[in-house]
């Protein structure tokens, strides 16, 4: 019996061999595929809280009506660090507001500043851009993509954990018949007196 014949049952079949390597291309793109799919469902559902959030969105014009102050030390991990001034503006027509408005760090009072408000004309955070929504979906796309490869390459795992189990009783089966024929020990229960020779 030749190397390819113990190497148990399966193991030399083309076939096998194919779906083994394409196993991991086929995972691979199932998770590009559900990374892609999950991004543009997030950019589309940000998209539409976007456009409702911003026609309830205004921008403003406010005058400072003192120096801004410094954003707390603990806030300073911000990228863009955002200091608090007191301010004045007009929203709706003719209804005067005044706040506390988020502006540059050391605005000096009486600048006049860019603020967001909502219907009421209350401060409010503006609508999120075109990046914040590009930057979530590719989080998230990219989250989807690493779970689902996770899973697939966990079936695949599994997978091949039970195929070479298989294999590997198989192989002990076919050995305990080759095993005594190869090294010339006789199986049990043969020879002088069993009536086998």
């Amino acid at each position: 019996m030749n190397r390819r014949e113990l190497s148990g049952p399966g193991s030399g079949v083309p076939g096998i061999r194919a779906v083994r390597r394409a196993a991991p291309v086929l995972v691979l793109a199932i998770a590009l595929i559900c990374g892609a799919v999950a991004a543009g469902m997030l950019w589309n559902a940000g998209a539409r809280a976007d456009r409702a959030l911003a026609a309830h969105r205004h921008q403003v014009q406010a005058t400072t009506t003192g120096r801004a102050v410094d954003p707390p030390a603990v806030s300073r991990q911000n990228v863009v660090p955002r200091s608090v001034a007191p301010a004045v503006w007009e929203y709706p027509d003719n209804v005067h507001r005044s706040g506390t408005v988020q502006v540059p760090p050391r605005t000096p009072q009486g600048r006049t500043v860019a603020v967001w408000v909502d219907d009421n004309g209350a401060p409010a955070r503006p609508p999120a851009t075109g990046a914040d929504r590009a930057l979530t979906a590719l989080a998230g796309g990219t989250g989807a993509a690493a779970v689902a490869g996770a899973v697939g390459v966990g079936v695949i795992a599994a997978v091949r954990r039970c195929a070479e189990g298989g294999r590997l009783a198989a192989w002990e089966r076919e050995w305990e018949q080759v095993e005594p024929v190869w090294s010339g020990r006789l199986r049990r229960g043969s020879g002088p007196g069993t009536g086998e020779e």
